[in-house]
């Protein structure tokens, strides 16, 4: 059963978007919270403690908070999680395998049912097992049914019946088929009538089978859609005890967020160094005149330009890995558009100007010709070579029409160049694209009240505005919400990096 993790709606996290955003104080973290001593707080991490040895057992207790974090999370945040059956590959070898040891199993239930007398045992395990299937189905107060189930289909019942060859192995199956459809879902009223018309009794004992899994299926998502309420309102809590009891049985479980706050620090440092053109941001004192709030939301905006494939996550964003990778490959695909769109209309801008709806034209091929491109064997130069081709064949194509001469050889060639130069990493058009998609972003999470005014688009994003605004919130409301549960240990980091070490930094007073 593996668990299906559709991420193409853009709703994904929304349900916490205006607790976040009406909290969003609480994550302002002012820089006496990161000063004081916030052990005593409930749902605080706990104080550093020395290196410990960590046993199997608190390893694999790690292994399994961290999968229930991940599914909780998953559940709350994803609307569009659910699980679904795995269907192997048709020729695949495990495909055959299965197929033959259960055609063996059903190929022996058939031989014994055939004998002369009939051999039952393999049947009423088989029955017991869809017994206890059906009991998995019930609520807790349908004990009325429950009885009815555990009478009817005793085991031990049906093999003092089977000594006297008294079984009635088909009265039994229709007994299961009308328990079935008292119990399933309306959309596998079908597949249970079918039933009904089986008369091979091993075929149907097959095809009960298929129909419980089924029915699982169904139980086990609308346990998921119920759960989904109550793990929202309760999410930042559970995330938080959660990540607490990883991080008491695991003390490095917070080594890889650490490094990640520490690497923007150095940044700031280095920024501000550079601005003041002194050595002041240099030397360990300076940090504590950093701010905690801009150098996480630098640690975030870090997350958009992150090689997913070769550079493991922070712990505290495991549970938004998938999510922050798709929107990272969406936004350097618009990025790329954006680029495009801006390189046409410095070149072009008299031509284009009067063909109707051209940028968005040019948008859609290039929407298009660029799908796929986060994989390894895409060749974005040779799309923006065909973007560029498509473009100019497009323009000629418009004016043509209107009765004015095409684009010279001179012109084409000079646009499509262009375009195929937007893979330099110092192609000045890339570049700015990119710091200002940063600032729109950067604003984005500075803005406490993102989902009612967003911030105004940069110049050069335009033809990319719908999209962005989308990512945007999409990427803030995951932001936010990683504030909200991971604020404290946080909290702790920048209290170690910021004030610890620079204290240690400080001079000895002089004696003197």
């Amino acid at each position: 059963m593996p668990l299906n993790d559709e991420q193409n709606g853009d709703s994904d996290s929304s349900r916490f978007s205006e607790s976040t955003a009406s909290s969003s104080s609480d994550s302002e973290y002012s820089r006496q919270s990161f000063t004081s001593d916030s052990s005593s707080k409930p749902g605080s991490p706990a104080s550093t403690s020395p290196p410990k040895v960590v046993t199997f057992d608190e390893m694999m207790a790690a292994a399994r908070n961290l999968s229930n974090l991940t599914l909780a999370h998953e559940i709350a945040v994803n609307e569009n999680f659910h699980l679904e059956r795995t269907e192997h590959p048709p020729n695949s070898l495990t495909r055959r395998v299965k197929q033959i040891v259960h055609q063996a199993f059903w190929d022996r239930l058939e031989e014994d049912l055939n004998e002369d007398p009939p051999e039952y045992e393999h049947a009423i395990k088989l029955f017991e097992e869809i017994k206890e299937i059906l009991l998995s189905f019930l609520n807790p107060g349908a004990n009325r049914m429950r009885s009815q189930i555990c009478e009817v289909l005793d085991a031990d019942l049906i093999r003092q019946q089977a000594k006297h060859n008294a079984v009635d192995i088909q009265g039994l199956a229709n007994y299961v088929i009308s328990t079935m459809g008292k119990l399933c879902a309306p959309i596998r009223d079908h597949d249970v009538n079918q039933l009904k018309a089986t008369g091979n009794i091993v075929i149907l004992f097959r095809q009960i089978f298929h129909v419980l899994d089924l029915m699982t299926m169904d139980m086990a998502n609308f346990t998921i859609r119920s759960l989904r309420p109550h793990l929202q309102r309760n999410l930042v809590d559970y995330e938080r005890a959660k990540f607490q009891d990883i991080l008491e049985e695991t003390p490095s479980a917070l080594d890889l967020t650490t490094e990640w706050i520490r690497e923007s620090i150095q940044d700031e440092l280095s920024s501000l160094s550079c601005e003041t053109s002194s050595h002041a941001g240099a030397n360990g004192m300076s940090k504590t005149n950093l701010s905690p709030t801009s150098v996480l939301t630098n640690s975030y905006l870090k997350l958009l330009q992150w090689d997913y494939q070769k550079k493991p996550v922070p712990e505290t964003l495991m549970t938004d890995e998938g999510r922050l990778q798709e929107l990272t490959e969406k936004l350097n695909q618009l990025k790329v558009i954006a680029c495009v769109s801006l390189i046409t209309s410095n070149m072009l801008a008299a031509v284009i100007e009067g063909i109707p709806d051209f940028v968005d034209k040019q948008k859609r091929i290039s929407f298009v010709l660029l799908e796929g491109m986060n994989k390894k064997s895409f060749d974005l130069k040779e799309a923006l070579n065909a973007i560029g081709i498509r473009t100019c064949s497009e323009i000629n194509e418009s004016v043509t029409e209107r009765g004015f001469p095409p684009l010279n050889k001179e012109v084409q060639t000079n646009l499509v160049g262009q375009l195929c130069n937007i893979v330099e990493e110092d192609n000045p058009i890339n570049s700015l694209i990119d710091k200002r998609i940063h600032l729109y972003m950067r604003s984005l999470l500075a803005s406490p009240g993102f989902q009612k005014s967003t911030p105004t688009i940069p110049g050069g994003l335009a033809v990319i505005q719908t999209e962005i605004e989308t990512i945007g919130s999409q990427y803030a409301n995951i932001v936010n919400l990683n504030k909200q549960v991971y604020g404290p240990f946080y909290a702790s980091i920048f209290r170690k990096l910021l004030f610890s070490e620079a204290s240690k930094a400080e001079p000895e007073p002089s004696t003197n």
